[in-house]
Formats: C-alpha cells, structure tokens, sequence
C-alpha cells in the first residue's frame, strides 16, 4: 500500500488518502474550540462588572495587566506542556490514544469555563493547557506516518492539515465569540467544549482507516547520530540533567507566580533578593537567573559537536531569539488589540455602510462553508462503507455549525444598524492567512526565495508595520481617554500587516529546527524552540497588560510605538545579520 494505515485509507479525496482529511477535521474543530475560547477569555476577564444598556452581558472587571498576566501564563504553557505530551505519547500510550486523552480533557476544560466563577475558569485553564500538551504534538505525528512512504507528499499534506487549523479558528472566533457577546458567556465558552467533543469522536470513530498508525512506536535503533569532537556520542551528562531541572522548575515557577501574585496577592516566589532587591522583583531575578543557567546549559552541549553542526545550532539559537521579538508583539490580537477593538474601535455601522457590512459577512461566512460541506461530501462518498459512524458524527457538526452561522446571518440582517462584535476582528488573521497562504508558497518554491534571516526580517517589519497604523489611528485619542470611536480601518490594516509577517516568518521556525539539528538534540531544541515560543507568548501577555497604564501616562500612539519601532528594528537588525547566519548554516536554506 502506498500510504500508512488500512486499504480502506488508500481511497483519495483531492489526492490524498482519506485518513488526511478525518485529521483535517478534528485538528479544525479543536481550533474552533481553541481559538473560540481564546478570543473569549481578556474581553470576558476585562469588561465591566455592572450591567448596563452598553454591556449586557458583564465580565469579572479585572485590569488589563491583572489579564494580561493570566493569558501570558496560559500562553506560554501551551507551548511547554506538548514537550511532555510527545514523550508520553512516544513511549506509553501512541499518538491515537494521546489525542484522544488530550481532546477529552480539553472539553472538560471548555466545560468548566461555562460556569463562568473563578474556580471553575482556573480549573478550565489548567485542563486546556494539560490537553494540549497531549494533543497538540501527536496530530501532526499522525500525518507524517501516513505518508512515510510517499514523503515527497508531504508538504501538500500539511497545507491541508494546516488549512484545517485556519478554518477552524476562523469559524471558532467568529461564532463562539458572536454567542458569548450576544447571548451570554456561558454560551461562547459552551460552544467550544460542544464542539470539542464531536471532533473527539469523529475521531476515534475512524479508526478502521488507521489501522496500526498511531500505535506506541517502535524502537529504532539506526537513528544516525551526531559526534562530539572526539567522535563520540555527545549523551546529557548529570550535571546538564541538573540544570534542565532547575531551569524547568524555575520557569514553571515564575509563570504561575506572574498571576497568582497579581490576582491573590500570593506570592510562591521570593518578593526579594538580596542582590538588586530595590531595582528587580525577586521573582524576576530568578527567571533571569534560569535563563543563564540555560543558556550556559546550551553553550556547554553546542561546544561538544564538531564545528559544522556547531555552527549551525548556533544560528538556530539566533533564529529563537528574534521569535521572542515576533510572538511577543504579534500575540497582542489576544490581548492589548482585543481592549483596542471593544473600547476604542466604532463597532457600529448605520445606512449603505451597514449593508455592504452584512452583505460581506454573509459571504464571508457562507462561502468557507460551502467549500468545507464539499469537502465533506467527498470524504463521505469514499469512505461511507468504512467510518459511517464517525461520518455521521461529522455532519452532526456540519448541521450544528450551518444553523449557527444562519441564525447569526439572520440576526445581522434583521437589524437597521451592524454591531460587529469585538472578536469579529479576530477572525481576520485566519482569512487573511487562507488567501494569501498559496501566494507565500509559490514564493518560496520560486527562484526568489528569500534566505530564512530575511524572511524573519520581512516578517518583524511587516508586523511592525501593522502597528504603524494602529499608531497613526490612534493620534486622535487624547492621553488617559477610557473609550474612543476611531475607524476600524487601522485594526483590519493592522491584522493584514501581521498576517502577512506570520506568512513570512512562522513557517521557517520549525522546519529549520529539523534541518539544522542533529538526531539526538532534536527533541531538546524543539523543546528551546517552543521555550522561546513560550517566552513571547508571556511577554505579549504581560506587554498587553500595560495597556492602561501606558495610555494614562503617554497615550494609545505611544502604546502602538513601541510595538512598531521594536518589530522593525529587529527585522533589520537579522536582515543585516544574513552573511553570517548564511555562514553558520553551512548551505542549509
């Protein structure tokens, strides 16, 4: 058979085997539920408490920085935990029963969210994040089995899978975020966990397509593996053993110190130091501290490999330290944007400018599905003999989400004006990214592909860019204003700009971990890719959270600034740093 799994999974819909596209789905509904939620969670945590003709439906009041450090928290443990939840899966349970576990713990967690107290939303948070880490890194293990034999296949599988991903936020923002802000809370957070659960079951309904991928993988003992100087296997010794621990604790510390400090004025960590205890946080000298170690731990394992690959993990490390940079400014669409978008962006839309409004959500909103309920069909006629359950299950979904859309359609158009919702602009990233994805692509397959330090330059600027619109939009609002009502060109600008960096800079990242690394410190620096990852993630967190008191102080234009001037000038600062990035690399692209 040319692909992994049973006969039944050699049936194709649009090329690929129909395994592909079941993973399609259920990696599209866990994002639903994902990004559902995460455009939820700052808006729900920051709006007011008391109910008013304006906010029907109140949140908890909390400050920005109060939120902003939870959701940097929240982030940042996303990309730590699938390290854990890969070993489990490569040694105990497989891929298939990894994401099962994990999608399960995921509704529970969506479920907990619903109940809208503090325990109950903690609860949900701490769920979430153990269920990524179990799903998260095996979806994509799942993929790369099917096509083991047939690898020259394999881009065009993911761009599926990762189409996949960008619908299912797209939808998940857009209609979670539309019941949360016209029905209530609950309903948002409830649609999420609703829809997690099909697509565990749509899942792991279709396993007679898989047969034994998925299963705990075997052993192999041929690994090729990369030398010392002296020609030996470069193997962690006790002493980088110890400083992974004390690392990891460190940084795990610090991330659950940030918000139980500021919400319950708990702290797990020292408030001082000796050394500096009157310029820096105790808790803050100690991250930086585990940072050193870890940057000695990485130094002391790079400088046991022959000059080659050396070189080339050293420009690895490089590459992570401008990813910080870029997440840490781009995921502000989860933060600081989401406050912009409800409290200073005009929602409203009155006459000709309400109804070319409605008339392209409708579009917006109706085409995806169309092409989506074909794809379906497709996959139903190939495998409707096989997986007729998990099937069912699927256009169970597909009715649920086709009555949703069509309510909110309706409920749009019987309306004078349009009130767009505040996670409407959300969604702007995925469509953005589903139409010009196949452009970027073309790009790189063409003879003007860019080296990958311009491509992190192009990204940073870019990004930095879309900043610069929010900054020049926002000239108008005077210092401490608490609501403006300016255009909402500069967001839907500002999103485009980022979504065009994303295209640039985010596909480079991992695939250059798999290039540039050797076998046996694979897993270890994809676990310092994603660490880098995390630490963006909680400084868009705790940079998001500054919002109010930056605008106090300054104004919403200097708030902007800084996320414009730091983007771009690191994207110089790698663009100019190409020869020798080209240098380290030793021919990789």
């Amino acid at each position: 058979m040319l692909y992994g799994g049973t006969e039944a999974n050699q049936k194709l819909v649009l090329g690929h085997p129909s395994g592909l596209f079941v993973l399609f789905f259920t990696e599209m509904w866990e994002r639903f539920s994902f990004y559902g939620m995460r455009v939820l969670l700052v808006n729900f945590l920051t709006m007011a408490v008391v109910k008013s003709e304006a906010i029907p439906f109140p949140g908890w009041g909390w400050s920005a920085e109060n939120a902003g450090a939870l959701f940097g928290t929240y982030a940042g443990l996303l990309y730590l935990t699938p390290i854990l939840g890969g070993i489990v899966a490569d040694k105990i349970t497989g891929y298939r029963w990894a994401v099962v576990i994990g999608a399960l713990i995921m509704t529970l967690g969506h479920v907990s969210m619903a109940f809208e107290t503090e325990t109950s939303l903690y609860v949900g948070l701490a769920l979430l994040v153990i269920g990524t880490g179990f799903f998260k890194p095996n979806m994509t293990s799942i993929v790369s089995e099917i096509y083991e034999k047939v690898p020259q296949k394999k881009d065009g599988a993911y761009t599926i899978f990762y189409m996949g991903v960008n619908a299912g936020a797209f939808f998940g923002m857009m209609l979670c975020g539309y019941l949360a802000e016209t029905q209530g809370w609950a309903y948002g957070f409830g649609l999420a966990g609703i829809f997690m659960l099909l697509g565990t079951l749509q899942f792991w309904l279709a396993k007679p397509l898989f047969g034994s991928i998925g299963e705990v993988p075997l052993r192999s003992s041929e690994k090729k593996i990369a030398l010392n100087e002296d020609g030996q296997q470069n193997v962690f010794t006790f002493v980088d053993k110890i400083l992974i621990a004390i690392t990891a604790s460190a940084g795990l510390l610090f991330l659950l110190n940030d918000p139980i400090s500021k919400i319950g004025q708990i702290n797990i960590l020292p408030e001082k130091l000796t050394i500096f205890s009157d310029t820096l946080p105790g808790s803050l000298q100690i991250i930086i501290i585990a940072l050193l170690l870890f940057l000695v731990l990485i130094v002391s394992r790079i400088i046991r490999y022959q000059r080659v690959v050396r070189d080339r993990m050293l420009s690895l490390i490089i590459f992570a330290f401008f990813t910080v940079f870029f997440w840490a400014a781009f995921e502000q669409g989860a933060t600081s944007l989401v406050i912009f978008a409800r409290d200073f962006t005009n929602r409203t839309l009155v006459g000709n400018s309400a109804l070319i409004f409605k008339i392209a959500n409708t579009f917006l909103t109706v085409v995806p599905l169309f092409i989506l309920t074909w794809v379906l069909i497709k996959l139903w006629k190939q495998s409707r003999s096989v997986i007729e359950s998990s099937n069912f299950v699927l256009a169970l979904s597909f009715a649920g989400l086709w009555a949703i859309a069509g309510w909110m359609i309706y409920q749009d158009f019987s309306k004078e004006t349009a009130e767009i919702t505040v996670s409407w602009f959300s969604i702007l990233n995925s469509f953005f990214i589903i139409a010009f994805a196949s452009y970027f692509s073309k790009w790189w397959e063409s003879k003007y592909n860019p080296s990958s330090a311009y491509k992190y330059a192009f990204g940073l600027i870019l990004l930095g860019v879309g900043f610069g619109f929010l900054a020049f939009g926002s000239i108008s609002i005077p210092q401490g204003a608490k609501t403006a009502s300016i255009s909402m060109f500069w967001l839907i600008a500002a999103y485009f700009f980022h979504t065009l960096g994303e295209l640039c800079l985010s596909p480079v990242g991992l695939s250059q971990v798999s290039k540039l690394v050797p076998a046996r410190m694979i897993g270890f620096m994809f676990g310092m890719w994603y660490l880098a990852i995390a630490i963006g993630n909680k400084l868009a967190g705790s940079l998001g959270g500054m919002i109010e008191s930056v605008t106090s102080e300054y104004d919403m234009t200097t708030f902007f600034l800084i996320f414009t001037i730091v983007p771009i000038g690191a994207g110089v600062l790698v663009g100019l740093l190409n020869p020798l990035l080209k240098k380290l690399m030793h021919g990789i692209r």
